[in-house]
């Protein structure tokens, strides 16, 4: 009798819990596209990953890659695209498992993510590229194995590890679960864990952050399938293993580094330690974290415009 009673708790517990991933889905609805742009699609190993496209196409191409973080998307760079796209052919796309992009249930890795950043960047002949966080070791793979040629590499608070080193499979299976790893994950991705990482990490000054970002990202967190490339990030598994500074030195394209002086996931000691590393000039913004083309847009477009 108890194990009948036990059996039943946990089978309304787990009813519940779906049944309340299922209104937080619907309460998101169908996410938009972040950015006020031409959308397009890119066909890539069965999915279709959705690029914005702004300026003149017979302009210098510029490609934009979004950090990997759980709220990830081509809306990071919503502040800066239009200024950039007075001088660029401006394309930015949502990674795979990301924003618009399709997310299939895939076990996602650094390797995939260097796949695809080399493959996307391949449609395009010598683009500029800006990299956040870590997104530049995915170029940097690309550009070391010579898959790619750029006209210019500037990077945002560039790092290879967003996650626990080595990666931790446990974590990403517990979170790919279909009833704890849901639960684990509405809570992992809740507007106020939300508030938190964008005062704690990415903003010197949450007023940066308007109430509708905030709610886009939680959106985007609540789409199909939105769990599994977090899952991924959050247990180490798509940390790069790239030697950053080497690459960066080799690389055939003058490189930038842009670094928020108040960052701390990496701090700007490491910032410089990766200049002096790669032998890249530095830009240091001041009161920003790891966002400083939210933060400072016009300052770094200028930044933007000085590299390419």
């Amino acid at each position: 009798m108890k194990l009948r009673r036990l059996g039943l708790a946990a089978a309304g517990l787990a009813g519940g819990v779906v049944a309340g991933d299922r209104l937080l889905r619907d309460a998101a609805g169908e996410l938009e596209p972040a950015l006020d742009a031409t959308e397009r699609t890119y066909r890539w190993r069965g999915m279709d990953v959705a690029y914005a496209e702004l300026g003149d196409a017979a302009d210098p191409t510029l490609v934009c890659f979004h950090g990997i973080n759980a709220a990830g998307s081509s809306g990071e760079f919503r502040e800066v695209v239009d200024a950039l796209a007075e001088t660029h052919h401006v394309v930015v796309p949502d990674y795979p498992g990301f924003g618009r992009s399709d997310r299939p249930p895939l076990r996602y890795s650094a390797a995939l993510y260097e796949d695809f950043v080399a493959d996307f960047l391949a449609e395009y002949e010598s683009p500029a590229v800006v990299a956040s966080s870590l997104s530049a070791a995915y170029v940097a793979r690309a550009a070391d194995d010579r898959r790619v040629t750029l006209d210019s590499l500037l990077t945002i608070c560039p790092t290879t590890v967003a996650g626990p080193a080595p990666p931790k499979t446990w974590l990403r299976e517990l979170l790919r679960a279909p009833v704890v790893g849901t639960a684990l994950f509405d809570a992992l991705v809740s507007k106020p864990s939300i508030r938190y990482f964008n005062a704690d990490h990415a903003y010197a000054n949450p007023a940066a952050v308007s109430d509708d970002w905030t709610d886009y990202q939680w959106r985007t967190t609540h789409q199909p399938n939105a769990r599994f490339a977090v899952a991924s990030f959050v247990a180490g598994h798509c940390n790069s293993d790239i030697d950053l500074g080497a690459a960066l030195r080799t690389c055939d394209a003058p490189v930038t580094l842009v670094w928020g002086r108040d960052a701390t996931l990496p701090p700007l000691s490491r910032g410089r330690d990766l200049a002096d590393e790669a032998d890249a000039r530095l830009v240091v913004f001041d009161h920003a974290k790891l966002l400083p083309h939210v933060e400072h847009p016009d300052a770094f477009v200028d930044a933007v415009r000085e590299a390419t």
